[in-house]
């Protein structure tokens, strides 16, 4: 951004403020009535939190499935990285689907033994629009709705997400969580570490596009990807911790809201 456009965002962004300003009959506020609000914003109190997602890790993970499944994502377990190629591959031929992948560029999948599926054409980058399938990693799983997380970046970008018709997600049973408010805590917990805000966008997905516009039927596909599969990894190695370091495991949470 030059030095001219970060002017002129700044001036647009004060125009709209003293628009809204405008219209209630007021200036800027002033400290005492503006601190509240500043804590508000840096305390990140937690809002309601549905009661089942307080139970043990191990019931959270089935919760997530249950509630992904439930919106017509597929899931499947795996037990370590090494299973993760074959999952995939097994995955588009149990549905006929193209063996052509546009893989994310995030050094978090190179964990996986890709050469060990020969016949799987993987190239890395963002997708064009045309290609049929993608695979990505995932920030966290939310077991409250079964939804995916998924952070935009260099390396993620969310282009992959939104374009191929099958989206393959590749997620470790480490990453879910339960409620929204423990998702999010780790991804400032991230960015805090990593030292900058935060990304520019953060999408989350529940189950494969859907519309029932039409006739009041349900439609899958109609505004991104028909069909949504995750493939959940149970356990993992040193090498895949040390690659996804930074927020994404236990010890990122902090204490729950």
């Amino acid at each position: 951004m030059t030095d001219a456009q970060g002017k002129g965002d700044k001036s647009a962004r004060s125009q709209m403020l003293g628009a809204v300003r405008r219209a209630l009959g007021r200036g800027p506020l002033d400290a005492t009535a503006a601190a509240p609000l500043e804590r508000r914003l840096a305390d990140h109190p937690a809002n309601l939190i549905p009661a089942r997602t307080d139970r043990p890790a191990p019931a959270v993970l089935d919760l997530f499935v249950q509630m992904a499944e439930a919106v017509s994502t597929t899931v499947d377990r795996v037990a370590d990285e090494r299973a993760v190629p074959a999952a995939v591959s097994e995955y588009l031929a149990r549905y006929n689907l193209p063996s052509d992948i546009v893989m994310s560029p995030d050094p978090v999948l190179d964990v996986f033994p890709w050469h060990e599926r020969p016949l799987l054409s993987i190239h890395r980058g963002r997708s064009q629009g045309d290609d049929p399938v993608s695979l990505t990693p995932a920030f966290a799983g939310i077991a409250e709705t079964g939804t995916l997380m998924l952070e935009s970046g260099a390396d993620r970008p969310t282009t992959l997400n939104f374009l191929p018709d099958t989206h393959i997600v590749v997620l470790f049973a480490d990453q879910v969580v339960g409620p929204y408010e423990v998702a999010w805590n780790r991804l400032r917990a991230q960015q805090a570490a990593a030292g900058g805000g935060m990304p520019r966008t953060v999408n989350f997905v529940t189950g494969p596009s859907r519309t029932g516009d039409i006739e009041q039927k349900i439609q899958l596909g109609a505004h991104g990807p028909r069909r949504l599969h995750i493939v959940l990894v149970e356990g993992r190695s040193p090498a895949a911790g040390k690659e996804s370091e930074g927020g994404i495991g236990p010890a990122a949470d902090g204490p729950r809201p």
